[in-house]
């Protein structure tokens, strides 16, 4: 009977854990910056942040299938936590908490509110580097190149 009142005590706890991240190909990215940054103490890694527009950025749509389901990408992703920054117009996709958490990180992160932008910190909030933009044509040596560069 303990056992039991644990686990149904324990399911709202498991479902909000879910709630804080989103699978992406077969990568778990963080949703909440919070979260990411203290992973990235823990782990002393760099976070990798990624701004989308998941509706309306074709550059974004298409970069997500061309990289992000790559075992290139896979393999370099390990060494990372991942923070993934979704601004849809469609305000649907989103709980109004999260298009609020995602908007408020564009004035520290996104200045100029480029899609698709990766930019990586360290384990301490500092800006290490960033890439904008997707030329959709297949290429993803430069982004590749990029996450390499900037593992901790």
């Amino acid at each position: 009977m303990k056992h039991l009142i644990f686990l149904l005590l324990s399911i709202p706890l498991l479902l909000h854990a879910q709630d804080d991240q989103i699978k992406v190909g077969d990568v778990s990215w963080h949703l909440n910056y919070d979260a990411a940054v203290e992973e990235a103490r823990k782990q002393d890694k760099n976070v990798l942040v990624y701004f989308t527009g998941s509706d309306w950025c074709a550059p974004c749509k298409v970069l997500k299938k061309d990289l992000f389901e790559t075992e290139a990408f896979r393999s370099e992703a390990v060494d990372y936590v991942l923070l993934y920054i979704d601004i849809p117009r469609n305000k649907d996709l989103l709980s109004a908490d999260q298009m609020e958490h995602n908007k408020a990180l564009l004035p520290k992160l996104n200045k100029k509110n480029v899609f698709p932008l990766f930019t990586v910190l360290n384990k301490k909030e500092k800006e290490i580097d960033q890439l904008s933009g997707y030329n959709m044509n297949g290429e993803i040596r430069y982004h590749l190149d990029f996450i390499r560069r900037n593992k901790n």
